[in-house]
C-alpha cells in the first residue's frame, strides 16, 4: 500500500464514523490533502519553470469534495492551443500521470484545450454534467475558469433540447441498477436514489430550468456517502457496491447496533434522494414544455380531476375550494384521484395535506374506508402515490404500524424489495386479481397487511402480523366478519403454497388443512389463491415458478370442489328480494305523491357520501335513466339497492360527490320526470363527463394476471326460483350502470331486483331479471343476456 494510500485512509480514520457531521469534516480534509498532493506533483513536473496557458483540474468527486478514502481522481489537464506543443503537452502530462498511478490511486485522466471541453461536452451528456463541476487544480486557473464558464453557458443555452436525452439516460441506468433503497446488495452511486443522483440535481439546477429540493435531501446524500466511506475502509477498495459480507463490519464501523438498522437508515436517505431526483427532473421537463409550446404570458394549465383536485405540470394539484383543514377523508380522495390518473401529489399538496388535514380519527369515516380501498386497487400509479405520502408522514398518521416495516430490508434471496416497498407491490398486483373474488377490497387490504408482523423480534410474522392487522382494521372502523377474513387472509397468507409445495395435493389431508385455514369459506380461498399469488409475483420471480403455480392451482382447485360440495353451492350467494310491498313501510301521503307522477326523493348526507331514496312509478328504463342522471350531475354510486315491487320502484342510491355538490332532492325529481316523458336533455351532460373521464381523469386499469380489463358475467343458478339472477363484475365508469340497463331494456327484460356494489374501483352487481310476463328467462335468451352486457361493460 502507498504512502499516499495509506495517509487518505489514515485521514478517514476508523474513529468517529458515527459522530453527526463528522463525515463531511472527513471528506474535506480527503479533498484538501488530495489538492495538496497534485500541487506538489505539479510543481515537480514544472521543474522550477512557469506553464503559461496550461492547468491541471478536476471534475467528479475530488472537484465536489466529497470523495471517499479510496475515491478515484478525475483529472483534466487543460490548455491553449497556441501554448505549448502537442508533444510537450503529452510529455508534461505524463510527469503528472505516472506519479499518480505509481501512487496506486486509481485515475480517469484526459488533456483537453477549452474547445476540446466544449465539443466533449456537446456530444457526450455525461461528460457535460462532468465539467460542469470543473475546479483548479494548480496552474493557470484563466484556462479553468474560461473552459468552465464555456461548459456552463452552453449547457444553459441548450438544456432544453437535451433535456429529453437526460431524462432517456437517467431512467436506463434505473432501469439497469434497480431502486438503492430496496436492493439486497445495491450499487450506492449508480442504482435509482445514489450518489449519481445528486450530479443529475445539480446538472438540472445549473440549467436555470428548476430549483432543486436541498434540506433533507442533502442530509440523505451525506448518509449515503457515510456508507461509501464505511465500504473503502472496510474493504481496503474503491468499491461503491454494498454487498452482504461487508454489511455487518460497514453496520459496525457506523455505529450502527446491526446490519438491519444500516440498511433501514440507508434506504430511507435513497428514497428521499430518489423522491427528488424524480419530481426535479419531471418539473425541468414540464417546464421545457410549456415554454416550447406558449405563446405569449404563461397561465397556469389546470385540468379538473375532481373532488377538488386539478393536473397541473404532471402533478396532481389540490385547488382553493379544497376544504383541507375540515374535511379528513380530503388525502385519501387526492391520493386516489392521483394514482388512477398515474401521477404523483405534489410536494406543495402533500406538505399541505401533511400539515393541514386532519387525522381519519377512530374509527376512519366510512367514506374514507371505501376510498381507502379504491386507492388500493387503482393499480400501478399506487405505487409513486404512496411513496410521496410516506414521506410526507401521511401513511404514518393513518397507519402507525407502518413506521416499524418502512425501509425494512428482507435477508431472503427471494424477495427483491424492503418490506414496506414489497407490500406495495404486491397491493399492485392484487390489483390484478379484483374480478376474480367477490371481495376485492377484503383482498387489497391483505395485500397491504399481509407483512406488516416483520418487525425487529418477530419469530413468526404471520402470528404476528394478524395482531398487527387487527389492530390497524378495528382502527379503521372495518365490520366484524370482514375484519375476521383480513385477519385470518393475513395469518394464513403462506398456508396456501406451503401445502401446495411441501404436501401432496391431491390428499385428503392437504384439502382438509387448507379447507380448516379458511375456515370453510368459499370466498376466503378465492381471495387466499389471488393473495398467495399476488404476493409471490411482487417478491420476485424466483418465488413464483411455472412448478410452483401448477401445485398450487391444483390444491386450490381440489379444495375449491370439496367446499363448493359441503356447502352446496359454486359461488357468492345471491340476494333474495322482497317480495312485496307490504314488506316496505311507506308514508300514505309518499304513495299518494307518486300516484299522480311526481317521483318522491330523499337525499340523507353523511359526511363526504349521501344517500338518495327514489320512490317511483315503475316503467321501462327507469333503473337505466336513474343511473345516468346522477352520472350526469357528476356523481359516483358506490352502491345501491333497487327494488321494483307491485308496480312501484323503490330504490336507494349510496353516491359520492367528486365535484362537492350535494345532491338536491327536487332537481333530481324534476329531472326524472323530464326524462319520463321523453325529454333527455337532463343526460346530456353525461356525454361530456364520459369524455373527460377518458382523457383527463380515466382510471388506469389494474396490471396482473388476473386481466381486470375483461368483464365477468354469469348466471348464478339456483339463486331464485322467480327469476333470472346474473351477477356482473366489471371496472367503474361514468354510466356504467346506464349502459348496463339500456342494454337489459334493450333484451325487453325486466329488472326485478338490483343489488349494486362498489368495492376498489370494481363493481358486482346483481340482477334479478325477467321476461316481461315475469317468467324466467330461458337458458338460451339468458345466454344472450349475459353476451349483450359483456359487450356494453367492455366497450368504448
Amino acid at each position: 500500500m502507498s504512502d499516499v494510500t495509506t495517509r487518505r485512509l489514515d485521514l478517514a480514520g476508523t474513529r468517529g464514523f458515527a459522530t453527526p457531521g463528522a463525515g463531511r469534516l472527513r471528506r474535506r480534509a480527503i479533498a484538501e490533502f488530495g489538492f495538496g498532493w497534485l500541487q506538489q506533483l505539479w510543481r515537480e513536473a514544472c521543474a522550477g519553470r512557469r506553464r503559461e496557458g496550461v492547468a491541471l483540474a478536476a471534475v467528479g468527486s475530488l472537484a465536489r469534495g466529497d470523495g471517499g478514502p479510496l475515491s478515484d481522481y478525475d483529472l483534466v489537464l487543460v490548455h491553449h492551443p497556441r501554448g505549448l506543443s502537442g508533444k510537450e503537452v503529452a510529455a508534461f502530462a505524463d510527469r503528472l500521470w505516472y506519479p499518480v498511478w505509481d501512487a496506486g490511486v486509481r485515475l480517469d485522466h484526459s488533456v483537453r484545450t477549452v474547445a476540446d471541453c466544449r465539443a466533449v461536452a456537446s456530444d457526450d451528456l455525461s461528460a457535460a454534467m462532468g465539467l460542469l463541476d470543473l475546479t483548479h487544480v494548480a496552474g493557470d486557473v484563466d484556462v479553468v475558469n474560461a473552459a468552465r464558464s464555456t461548459v456552463a453557458h452552453d449547457w444553459r443555452a441548450n438544456a432544453r433540447t437535451r433535456l429529453p436525452e437526460l431524462q432517456e439516460l437517467v431512467l436506463a441506468r434505473h432501469a439497469r441498477q434497480g431502486d438503492l433503497a430496496h436492493l439486497v446488495e445495491p450499487d450506492l452511486k449508480e442504482a435509482h436514489g445514489g450518489l449519481r443522483d445528486l450530479t443529475v440535481l445539480r446538472a438540472l439546477t445549473e440549467a436555470w430550468l428548476t430549483d432543486r429540493p436541498h434540506g433533507e435531501v442533502d442530509e440523505a446524500y451525506e448518509r449515503i456517502l457515510d456508507v461509501r466511506d464505511a465500504i473503502h475502509v472496510v474493504t481496503g477498495r474503491g468499491r461503491d457496491r454494498l454487498v452482504r459480507e461487508d454489511q455487518d463490519p460497514c453496520a459496525a464501523l457506523l455505529g450502527h447496533v446491526d446490519a438491519d438498522s444500516m440498511l433501514t437508515e440507508l434506504s430511507g436517505s435513497a428514497r428521499i434522494v430518489a423522491y427528488a431526483v424524480d419530481g426535479t427532473l419531471r418539473r425541468a421537463l414540464q417546464s421545457q414544455r410549456a415554454r416550447t409550446l406558449r405563446v405569449g404570458p404563461r397561465r397556469p394549465q389546470l385540468v379538473p380531476l375532481g373532488y377538488g383536485l386539478y393536473r397541473h405540470d404532471g402533478e396532481a394539484v389540490l385547488g382553493p375550494s379544497a376544504e383541507v383543514t375540515s374535511d379528513p377523508v380530503i388525502p385519501f380522495r387526492a391520493a386516489l384521484v392521483a394514482a388512477r390518473n398515474a401521477i404523483p401529489l405534489s410536494p406543495a399538496t402533500l406538505r399541505n395535506l401533511a400539515v393541514h388535514s386532519p387525522s381519519p380519527g377512530d374509527p376512519w369515516p366510512e367514506a374514507a374506508r371505501d376510498v381507502f380501498a379504491d386507492l388500493l386497487a387503482a393499480g400501478p400509479g399506487v405505487v409513486t402515490v404512496w411513496e410521496g405520502l410516506d414521506l410526507a408522514g401521511i401513511v404514518e398518521r393513518w397507519i402507525p404500524e407502518w413506521a416499524a416495516v418502512r425501509s425494512r430490508p428482507q435477508r431472503n434471496a427471494v424477495h427483491r424489495h424492503t418490506v414496506d416497498r414489497h407490500l406495495v407491490e404486491t397491493v399492485v398486483s392484487a390489483s390484478g386479481f379484483v374480478r376474480d373474488v367477490a371481495r376485492p377490497d377484503l383482498l387489497v387490504l391483505a395485500a397491504l397487511l399481509h407483512d406488516i408482523g416483520k418487525v425487529a423480534g418477530a419469530m413468526d410474522h404471520s402470528h404476528v402480523g394478524a395482531g398487527l392487522a387487527d389492530g390497524i382494521l378495528r382502527r379503521m372502523g372495518t365490520g366484524a366478519a370482514d375484519r375476521e377474513v383480513v385477519v385470518r387472509l393475513v395469518r394464513e397468507h403462506l398456508t396456501l403454497v406451503e401445502l401446495a409445495t411441501r404436501r401432496d395435493p391431491e390428499d385428503p389431508a392437504t384439502i382438509s388443512a387448507l379447507a380448516q385455514a379458511v375456515d370453510g369459506s368459499v370466498m376466503t380461498l378465492d381471495l387466499l389463491r389471488a393473495l398467495t399469488e399476488a404476493d409471490a409475483s411482487a417478491a420476485g420471480p424466483k418465488a413464483w415458478t411455472d412448478w410452483r403455480a401448477g401445485l398450487v392451482a391444483r390444491l386450490y382447485a381440489a379444495c375449491r370442489a370439496a367446499l363448493v360440495s359441503a356447502n352446496g353451492a359454486g359461488g357468492p350467494l345471491a340476494i333474495e328480494p322482497i317480495e312485496s310491498i307490504e314488506s316496505l313501510t311507506l308514508r300514505p301521503e309518499v304513495l299518494d305523491e307518486v300516484a299522480v307522477g311526481h317521483p318522491h326523493v330523499t337525499v340523507t348526507s353523511m359526511g363526504g357520501a349521501h344517500r338518495v331514496d327514489i320512490i317511483d312509478r315503475d316503467r321501462v328504463g327507469l333503473f337505466a335513466d336513474t343511473a345516468g342522471l346522477l352520472a350526469a350531475h357528476g356523481f359516483v354510486v358506490r352502491s345501491a339497492l333497487v327494488r321494483t315491487l307491485d308496480g312501484l320502484a323503490v330504490n336507494e342510491w349510496w353516491i359520492d360527490s367528486p365535484g362537492g355538490d350535494r345532491p338536491l332532492p327536487d332537481i333530481i325529481a324534476r329531472d326524472l320526470v323530464r326524462i319520463g316523458s321523453g325529454d333527455r336533455s337532463p343526460l346530456s351532460r353525461l356525454q361530456r363527463r364520459r369524455a373527460t373521464a377518458a382523457t383527463a381523469a380515466g382510471p388506469v386499469r389494474s396490471a396482473g394476471s388476473g386481466s381486470p380489463d375483461s368483464t365477468r358475467a354469469m348466471v348464478v343458478s339456483g339463486a331464485s326460483d322467480t327469476a333470472t339472477v346474473i351477477e356482473v363484475r366489471a371496472a367503474d365508469r361514468p354510466g356504467l350502470l346506464q349502459d348496463i340497463g339500456i342494454t337489459l331494456a334493450r333484451a325487453a327484460l325486466a329488472v326485478r331486483s338490483a343489488h349494486i356494489a362498489t368495492f376498489a374501483g370494481q363493481t358486482l352487481d346483481t340482477f334479478y331479471v325477467t321476461e316481461f310476463g315475469g317468467h324466467r328467462l330461458a337458458p338460451a335468451r339468458a345466454a344472450q343476456a349475459v353476451a349483450m352486457i359483456i359487450d356494453t361493460c367492455d366497450g368504448p
